[in-house]
């Protein structure tokens, strides 16, 4: 089961950083039971490590196709339904959830639950040969969970255009509407990729594990209550080690030497 997700540490030769990769080429990554537990307790694991940022990938031409369909229809039964779907929700949480910033790099299709994995990560960087669609509906099926993450990312309307046309958008405007941060030519896309894991990982922990759980706990709520809980973060923050230093090198004029 470990081979269906490969894991590399301190990957793109950034320490710190983990890549992990959906390793089902042939069925363009489908998320399989035994998938979705490999990747779930690779993700545990590694949130509760001292890695800085997650890079998740696919293998071969596909990021990610969606569930596997072979799979949901060898056991139609409501229960099974509701637990596959409620184990898939988990793992999307979890990826929020992880202190860890999480980049999904696609180099390829992104479909259904697959563009609900580029939507629920922090941050994507996209092949420009690479498209997405949440394309359930085609089959009679409403991609229902994708739309929590893709309404998330893009606005209302190009949200619902895509859930109930089950249309294709390539990468550019995938960039356009808000899905992925940025595209570039299959050649550079590892290059930008690692640009953009080493940037994060320069920067301290302690201060992104906080401002990324401040952020999406801030997006939930009223404003009132964004603040308050903006305002309590900031404070605790100031109370790090490496905060207290990057502070002080900002007064002396000097880099901050990070421990």
């Amino acid at each position: 089961m470990s081979e269906l997700v490969l894991i590399e540490r301190d990957a793109y030769d950034i320490k710190g950083a983990v890549r992990l990769t959906l390793n089902r080429p042939d069925a363009f990554n489908a998320l399989s039971e035994s998938m979705l537990e490999a990747l779930e307790r690779a993700l545990k694991d590694i949130a509760e490590s001292d890695a800085r940022v997650v890079v998740l990938a696919g293998e071969g031409r596909a990021f990610c196709a969606g569930h596997d369909l072979k799979e949901m229809r060898a056991e139609p039964a409501l229960d099974y339904y509701r637990e596959l779907f409620a184990h898939c929700s988990r793992i999307m949480l979890t990826i929020q959830r992880m202190p860890q910033p999480v980049i999904a790099r696609v180099q390829g299709i992104a479909t259904a639950a697959g563009c609900q994995l580029v939507a629920m990560c922090d941050l994507a960087v996209a092949s420009s040969e690479a498209r997405f669609a949440v394309s359930g509906v085609n089959l009679g099926l409403f991609c229902a969970t994708p739309s929590v993450a893709l309404s998330r990312n893009v606005s209302r309307k190009a949200a619902f255009e895509m859930l109930v046309t089950g249309e294709f958008i390539d990468a550019a405007t995938a960039r356009e509407r808000g899905l992925v941060n940025r595209v570039a030519s299959p050649g550079e896309l590892d290059d930008t990729v690692r640009t953009l894991a080493a940037t994060i990982a320069a920067k301290p922990r302690e201060a992104v594990a906080a401002g990324k759980g401040l952020f999406y706990r801030q997006l939930e709520t009223g404003i009132e209550a964004a603040y308050a809980l903006a305002s309590e973060t900031m404070a605790c923050n100031m109370m790090h080690d490496a905060t207290l230093e990057g502070t002080q090198a900002f007064i002396e004029k000097r880099a901050p030497r990070w421990k």
